[in-house]
């Protein structure tokens, strides 16, 4: 970790501990100066020791522990203020650590601590007094008190509620972000499924051709091997690019065209050279497309042409493509061996209905009257 990484992590708990020390430093200076200075402006009440000042102290230095000790930092501002009043000291900065202990509990998502400290100290007080014997307030201070609780509370509540939303959308900004983060990734592990299982695939067939035909035709064989060579170079390329996505390098972008409808001829060419026939049909008027449909149609075409060479006993494919008006239709039919029932779904099908129901389409494969497999493809534009 470098020494930049180490002052950004430092940084922000040295000033938590700064700011945690410093508030009941400040508030125990000035809870104690302002009650003595209020203890010489009011020499009716009880006279200024020592008492009044640890009374003081208790509410201010508690505030240390607020953060992580909440619940027991707001009894202790409570009791010492209640006990502060009902001694009969000089009014004074000491209901300033209980105003913050209520105000941050409440703000924090305690709101029944909160509210219960606001009613024991005022109920407290109004009975002390009456226990006491204390009449030397009137009903509108009482009053007055009573409502300055009622708005510190209310305007707690209106910070919790606002810390609530704060929070509530952070939550679903990393929720959204680790959705896309999944869906990113099942994209690549998609990618990485189809170009290695079809380069694979086609490697597997010259390899198998050139071994067949070293000994037997050895001047047949080269092609089989240029084909292996080309498959791999291009799978290597390929696995470049989506690694590279992965790693976010600053590498010059290969230069392999991003995998479209474009590149649908290639991909042609390459299969047949894998001894299966492909031909391919296009209704209405090609136009360019977004480049996650085209992608993902591409992809389709790929791995349909993948299965039939790994699977099906097939000799020719046909693909169709449709382009309409809403909508962009692939049709991909093999001449496979004659098979009764449905076609078993494998992980290239259900990768091929993923890719579909991302964009909001469909897929389905169904046999076609000569028991080759048929797939079609719905996509939206």
């Amino acid at each position: 970790m470098s020494t930049t990484d180490l002052t950004t992590e430092t940084a922000p708990t040295a000033l938590a501990r700064v700011r945690r020390i410093a508030l009941p430093l400040v508030l125990s200076l000035i809870g104690v100066v302002g009650s003595l200075g209020a203890s010489r402006g009011e020499p009716e009440r009880r006279a200024a020791d020592w008492f009044m000042v640890v009374l003081v102290l208790i509410g201010t230095v508690s505030l240390y522990w607020l953060q992580t000790r909440p619940i027991p930092v707001l009894w202790a501002t409570v009791g010492s203020t209640l006990v502060y009043m009902l001694m009969q000291y000089a009014y004074g900065p000491v209901i300033f650590a209980f105003v913050i202990a209520v105000f941050s509990v409440i703000r924090r998502g305690y709101r029944l601590a909160g509210w219960t400290a606001l009613i024991t100290l005022y109920v407290g007080h109004l009975l002390g007094r009456l226990v006491l014997g204390i009449n030397e307030d009137g009903v509108y201070q009482v009053l007055l008190v009573g409502t300055c609780f009622v708005v510190l509370g209310f305007i707690a509540e209106l910070f919790r509620a606002h810390r609530d939303r704060v929070m509530a959308a952070a939550r679903t900004r990393r929720e959204a972000e680790l959705r896309k983060a999944g869906e990113e990734r099942l994209r690549i592990a998609q990618e990485l499924h189809d170009v290695v299982a079809h380069h694979i695939s086609l490697i597997n067939v010259q390899a198998s051709t050139a071994l067949h035909l070293v000994d037997r035709q050895p001047e047949q064989a080269g092609p089989a091997l240029s084909a292996i060579k080309d498959a791999s170079k291009e799978a290597l390329v390929e696995l470049r690019s989506i690694v590279g996505i992965l790693r976010q390098s600053d590498e010059t972008a290969p230069r392999q065209p991003v995998a479209g409808l474009e590149r649908l001829e290639h991909l042609v060419s390459r299969t047949s050279r894998a001894g299966l026939e492909v031909h391919t049909v296009v209704h209405g008027d090609p136009h360019p497309l977004p480049t996650g449909l085209d992608r993902a149609a591409f992809r389709i075409i790929q791995e349909s042409l993948t299965n039939i060479v790994r699977h099906a006993k097939a000799s020719e494919a046909t693909v169709r493509i449709q382009y309409g008006e809403q909508s962009l239709v692939l049709q991909v039919d093999d001449d496979g061996q004659s098979l009764a029932g449905p076609p078993k779904e494998g992980n290239g099908i259900i990768g091929m209905r993923e890719r579909a129901t991302a964009l909001g389409g469909t897929l389905t494969a169904t046999r076609t009257p000569t028991g080759g497999l048929r797939i079609i493809a719905n996509l939206p534009l």
